[in-house]
């Protein structure tokens, strides 16, 4: 993470960059629209649950398993091929995002090891610790330069150090210095997409910008698309202030749509149609 000059809460630095606080009001916005929805106040926690599934579906779709909705929701059986373990992880992690909330801001690296553990799911020694020296990394998706495992586990500590000190940044810039960092760093040795995705999910339902969760950016990022995903994400990597505001700026507009979407099944449900 790169930040504009020496500041004593750098996360709140970039919230100042240009259009980053535009961006902010914007979320701002797009989630009140939601909450302020006759149906969230009678059945949330339908819109909660519609929300938790059409995220999963999206954060798999970014790493490689683009299912339609109504196929995730019809399958129990996620152990077969790649692509239906891919799912089965990302459903895995937004059941036990919920579960974390309360750890996040006191150990946000147990969160992060916990969160492999779970999308990872087998015995191997590797998984739920940051990757050590020569361990391979399983993302294909992403082609970035990888980081030394000496590097990663450097900023790894840094970001922990600005999440446990707080501050005053909006909740979508701290959100998306997470979310690109873990993508940019790839600490695990696989699952790091979907990990950083969660861990963003997490960020913004406990900040309490979302904290029913039904405003998934997983949603989003997919519906902007892969190639939009990782030009934004070459931004923050490039660690310029434009870079830096143009990722958090996409962070920003896969809220609104995740809003959007919500919005949609709060309608959907209003009409008596689903």
């Amino acid at each position: 993470m790169s930040t504009t000059g020496a500041s004593a809460d750098p996360l709140a630095a970039l919230g100042s960059l240009p259009g980053v606080p535009e961006a902010v009001e914007s979320v701002r916005k797009a989630v009140d629209r939601v909450y302020g929805h006759r149906i969230m106040r009678r059945r949330s926690n339908e819109i909660t649950s519609e929300a938790a599934l059409r995220g999963a579906r999206g954060s798999a779709a970014l790493s490689g398993a683009d299912w339609a909705l109504e196929e995730v929701r019809r399958r129990t059986d996620f152990s077969g091929d790649d692509e239906a373990r891919m799912m089965g992880a990302a459903l895995r992690l937004t059941a036990e995002a919920g579960q974390l909330l309360s750890i996040w801001r006191q150990s946000p690296l147990r969160v992060l090891a916990r969160l492999h553990l779970v999308a990872a799911a087998d015995g191997d020694e590797r998984v739920g610790r940051p990757r050590q020296e020569g361990e391979a990394v399983d993302e294909p998706l992403i082609e970035l330069p990888l980081p030394s495992a000496a590097e990663a586990h450097g900023r790894l500590d840094g970001l922990a150090e600005l999440i446990i000190a707080g501050g005053s940044a909006p909740a979508l810039v701290t959100a998306a210095v997470v979310h690109g960092e873990l993508l940019a760093l790839r600490p695990f040795i696989s699952h790091n997409g979907l990990v950083a995705r969660t861990a963003e999910r997490v960020v913004l339902v406990g900040s309490g910008l979302d904290p029913k969760s039904v405003c998934a950016a997983e949603v989003g990022h997919a519906e902007l698309g892969r190639a939009a995903y990782l030009a934004a994400l070459d931004g923050y990597v490039s660690g310029t202030p434009e870079g830096m505001a143009a990722w958090i700026a996409h962070c920003g507009k896969a809220v609104e749509l995740g809003a959007r979407e919500s919005m949609a099944v709060c309608e959907a449900l209003q009409r008596g149609a689903a």
